[in-house]
């Protein structure tokens, strides 16, 4: 059973729309710094667990507000159920918006196989240097930083489908994966019209204890390196 975390109503979470988030618990991922762990290791506490019954219907009594549903994670595409659940959605009226790891391009080729199970709009985490994926597995047998590479590059190739305004890439400013030699690899597998946006690290409740010792950039630091990814990608910004 497909179970998260629901946010009912949020202004940021799909750009442009009134929405509601739906957090779905089971990561493919081991990231660190993630602060997360409850979905990650499918821990959330019962009475903050929505099931898909649970969040329909708060989607359809309040259709009349929100315009938006963002499926998020944990990692949604190892559930085989996220088909259905986009087409379960649009067919309520609604704009979906997917957030993924990168990790599932074929989950996500399939899902462009037809329209009414298509996201509408897609923001991919790309978390650092592809060669450095490695770092971000943990004991998961899901890749190695060989593999990291061409599980992204096929996932951006079926991100482009989508017009740029309908897609974004997302990297959080974690000092010791994201440093300037790491957002120009990163750039490079980006479209030059990607809309790439940057969030701080803040440490607390990582997934690994001693990320929450490591001292965040300050603004100066993460203002020259968005600078530096601008020079790159025109459209990144610190968020």
């Amino acid at each position: 059973m497909l179970t998260g975390a629901l946010i009912k109503t949020t202004l940021v979470d799909y750009p442009g729309k009134v929405a509601c988030a739906w957090f779905l618990t089971g990561c493919s991922l081991r990231c660190p710094y993630c602060y997360n762990t409850d979905s990650v290791f499918n821990s959330l506490p019962p009475e903050e667990s929505r099931t898909e019954d649970e969040v329909f219907e708060h989607l359809i009594k309040r259709r009349n507000v929100l315009s938006g549903f963002v499926i998020s994670g944990g990692e949604p595409l190892i559930r085989t159920e996220i088909p259905s659940i986009i087409k379960k959605a649009k067919n309520t009226g609604y704009a979906v918006k997917l957030d993924t790891n990168g990790m599932h391009p074929a989950a996500l080729e399939a899902l462009f196989e037809a329209s009414d199970t298509s996201p509408d709009f897609i923001a991919v985490d790309i978390k650092t240097s592809p060669t450095r994926y490695n770092l971000l597995a943990g004991n998961t047998p899901l890749l190695n930083s060989c593999g990291a590479h061409e599980l992204l590059e096929r996932t951006l190739s079926c991100v482009k489908r989508l017009p740029a305004a309908r897609r974004e890439f997302r990297t959080v400013l974690v000092p010791p994966l994201v440093q300037k030699a790491d957002i120009a690899r990163m750039a490079a597998l980006l479209p030059p019209d990607a809309s790439w946006r940057f969030a701080p690290f803040i440490p607390g409740n990582c997934l690994d204890p001693a990320y929450n010792d490591i001292i965040p950039y300050t603004d100066e630091q993460m203002q020259s390196l968005v600078s530096y990814a601008q020079s790159l990608i025109p459209d990144s910004l610190l968020r």
